[in-house]
């Protein structure tokens, strides 16, 4: 009778444990976004005092995951479990997604803010890429906490001059100088760690002159510790709509459909192209996570081409999309026009994955 009813005790404890709830995370493809084309009726990108176009083949399309679970609604180990055994999906520690020291709120928030920005950062590289000017003005986001800055600057001043050297903030056509946030950071770091620099700033429409000490940053170079944003200021308005979607991953491709919108003939060549990266103004583009899901989601939106940064190629060999997706390895937006101009002459000569 003892041996019994142990028995039913630990049958019910196992049955009950797949009912617990984890602290995990299940990544699943999400949803596919076409820059060039509509959502719920509504273009994604819209592109107001300057001429722009529609072009009805091709896509250049933003991939996205779809995360289930969290702090505030957390899985069961079956579902942990089954999720694990799918090749479509990964599971991972829900930390990764929620710090422990933030709130599901602060990380959607943040997350709103990554999107934000990299469409910003989107807008300039793509006129950057086009030649066209524009204004980025650096302005003071933070002082990071024991770093010689903290308490000389406050947030929302505007650095004017680095050592008596005005901050250049016009983009110049076809130039690759530094210009806004970019040119504070190097002209700060044009000297040896230890040596102080002289910021010239404007603080509620007063000029203000602080000296402030400098460190060695993480790269090496002179830093004061100041966390700089840039305020552009753009010839025309683009207005980017993506409904709830937050995270910076969709930034190359908001720079192409960009790109599209202000061509005449289009920038696809009727090809149907989906990808992922982060971007900076200057056209960098950076890797980012999920890859192998949003491969899959590409594949079943019918994608003939996947543009991923090269330092998410790790990530393409864990991918359960087969078929026709060729996988093409990106480094700057400059690479992505490349390749794009390559499928529009139909080249096969494109820089793949190894």
């Amino acid at each position: 009778m003892t041996l019994a009813v142990a028995l039913v005790l630990l049958i019910g404890l196992g049955v009950g444990s797949l009912f617990l709830p984890m602290p995990y995370l299940v990544a699943a493809p999400g949803a596919i976004v076409n820059t060039t084309g509509d959502l719920e009726g509504e273009p994604v990108i819209e592109v107001a005092g300057a001429d722009s176009y529609e072009h009805e083949e091709g896509s250049l399309s933003m991939v996205t995951v779809q995360y289930a679970g969290g702090p505030e609604h957390r899985l069961n180990f079956f579902t942990v479990i089954t999720s694990w055994l799918s090749p479509r999906d990964a599971v991972m520690p829900e930390e990764l997604l929620f710090p422990a020291d933030r709130t599901p709120e602060e990380v959607s928030e943040r997350q709103s803010v990554q999107m934000n920005d990299s469409q910003t950062e989107a807008t300039a590289a793509a006129l950057n890429q086009l030649d066209r000017d524009f204004e980025a003005v650096p302005v003071v986001a933070e002082a990071v906490e024991g770093m010689p800055a903290e308490g000389r600057v406050e947030p929302e001043d505007t650095v004017l001059e680095v050592d008596g050297e005005a901050v250049p903030v016009q983009s110049q056509q076809g130039g690759d100088a530094a210009v806004g946030s970019s040119a504070v950071v190097e002209m700060v770091g044009d000297r040896e760690p230890g040596e102080p620099v002289t910021l010239l700033l404007e603080r509620d429409g007063e000029e203000v002159e602080v000296e402030i000490g400098t460190e060695e940053g993480d790269d090496g170079s002179a830093a004061v510790g100041v966390l700089i944003a840039d305020d552009m200021d753009f010839p025309f308005e683009v207005d980017i709509t993506v409904g709830r979607i937050g995270g910076p991953s969709a930034g190359m491709m908001f720079a192409l459909g960009i790109m599209d919108r202000l061509s005449e003939d289009g920038i696809t060549g009727g090809a149907e192209i989906a990808g992922s990266g982060t971007i900076t103004a200057k056209g960098e583009v950076g890797g980012v996570s999920g890859i192998p899901q949003k491969m899959v989601s590409a594949e079943n939106a019918g994608a003939e081409y996947f543009f991923v940064a090269s330092e998410s190629c790790s990530q393409v060999a864990r991918s359960a999309a087969q078929g026709e997706l060729d996988v093409v390895a990106i480094d700057t937006l400059g690479d992505a026009v490349g390749a794009l101009e390559t499928i529009r002459e139909g080249g096969d000569d494109l820089p793949r994955c190894e």
